[in-house]
Formats: structure tokens, C-alpha cells, sequence
């Protein structure tokens, strides 16, 4: 997200990314928040890991977490279940559930 997709959020927006820390481009993020362009964000992953830009540090209107979106016991297990479906489907010689292609 560039800054021109950033002024198309509204004022009171919050930019929240949890999914992959470059889509978000962090120094344009730092101009909006500045700006008042948005609100404000919450980042559990970002553009430059492990780094985080001390400018996000600084802000109010931000909060920052590890990348900690899967860390419930029940989410890990059925990330392993998961894995194993695809093991097995691969190993029987058929095309795994959840292939990325």
C-alpha cells in the first residue's frame, strides 16, 4: 500500500496488516499517520523484518505486536493436520489439498 492508496482511506481509518509486512509501504504509512491522512494502524508484521522503523515506534496512534495471528494451540494443531493432509495426498501420488501453484 503506496500513498496514493493510502490518501483513498478515509481520515478516521485504521490500516491494520497481519498479512505480509511488504505490503505495506512503512515510510509512506509514517507520512499518512504524520499527516493525518489515517487514524492510525496496527502492524503484527512488517515491511523491513525483523526490523521495525523506529517512526512506528514513536507514534501514538500505532501499535505494534509480533507476528503472533496463529499462536493458539488450536490454530498450530490444525496447521499440522493441514501440513499432514498434503504429505499424505502428495506421498499417495494425489494432488495435495491446499496446493499453491
Amino acid at each position: 500500500m503506496d500513498v496514493t492508496r493510502l490518501r483513498q482511506m478515509q481520515p478516521h481509518a485504521v490500516l491494520i496488516n497481519t498479512a505480509r509486512g511488504d505490503i505495506v509501504d512503512e515510510h509512506a504509512l509514517v507520512h499518512a499517520l504524520r499527516e493525518g491522512v489515517i487514524a492510525g494502524a496496527g502492524l503484527d508484521v512488517y515491511e523491513f523484518e525483523p526490523t521495525v522503523l523506529p517512526e512506528l515506534r514513536d507514534l501514538s496512534q500505532v501499535v505494534l505486536l509480533p507476528h503472533m495471528g496463529t499462536s493458539t494451540v488450536e490454530t498450530r494443531v490444525a496447521m499440522g493436520e493441514c501440513a499432514l493432509r498434503n504429505l499424505r495426498a502428495v506421498l499417495a501420488g494425489d494432488v495435495p489439498p491446499n496446493r499453491v501453484a
